[in-house]
């Protein structure tokens, strides 16, 4: 017979310890929970497993903190709140996400130190939205709150100083971390960057200019 699982539960692709490749807590040692993409290979978690598992880990190696991260996580916010609300992490647990889905920032957050929401800009308009208000719902839960701005090749400074403006006026207290887009055959950053993070910064002070820790070291 085939026990079946009740309540919430959540596909896993892995729960390792590795470093922070992006954002506020750049280069600090996690714990990665990452919630799997549709077609990888994963264990399928519920609460009681996934907050019996971490605090293993946990007890086991020093960490800064726990990241939970990788497709989605917030589409599984019913077994993150009540996976949290089992046991009492003796370190600060991140929430790394798209900003997809703010109604479920504003149920996580109160489970969470840090909401760190990831800008590609290669999505809509309605998208940024999103994000904005994921940031706004972290901020109006008293919780910290980072934007990381992730631009592609075709991404203007025009777009980004505009999310810049946005988040500085729904969430003034963001950290932005820019993280630059580098060729392969380009060991710095050109003239562009600079002028973007002075322009930056005379909308909003809190903003930081790095570039990724690279793999297979970093983590997310």
């Amino acid at each position: 017979m085939t026990a079946r699982t009740t309540g919430p539960a959540a596909a896993i692709a892995g729960i390792s310890p590795g470093i922070q490749s992006q954002g506020a807590w750049m280069g600090r040692r996690q714990l990665f929970v990452r919630f799997a993409a549709e077609a990888e290979t994963a264990v399928l978690y519920t609460p009681e497993m996934l907050a019996r598992h971490v605090q293993r880990v946990v007890g086991q190696s020093p960490l800064h903190s726990i990241s939970l991260s990788g497709r989605d996580p917030l589409a599984s916010e019913e077994l993150i709140v009540d996976a949290l609300s089992r046991w009492q992490s003796p370190i600060p647990i991140m929430v790394d996400c798209d900003g997809e889905r703010p109604e479920a920032v504003t149920k996580v957050a109160p489970h969470v130190a840090m909401v760190q929401v990831t800008v590609e800009f290669v999505n809509t308009t309605s998208s940024l939205d999103r994000a904005l208000a994921s940031l706004a719902a972290a901020s109006a839960a008293g919780r910290e709150h980072a934007a990381v701005l992730a631009p592609h090749e075709g991404t203007t400074d025009g777009q980004m100083l505009w999310f810049i403006e946005q988040t500085h006026q729904v969430a003034p207290g963001t950290k932005i971390v820019v993280h630059p887009v580098v060729g392969a055959e380009r060991t710095g950053v050109d003239r562009r960057y600079a002028s973007l993070v002075e322009r930056g910064m005379a909308i909003h002070n809190d903003l930081a200019f790095w570039l990724r820790i690279p793999g297979p070291v970093g983590g997310r």
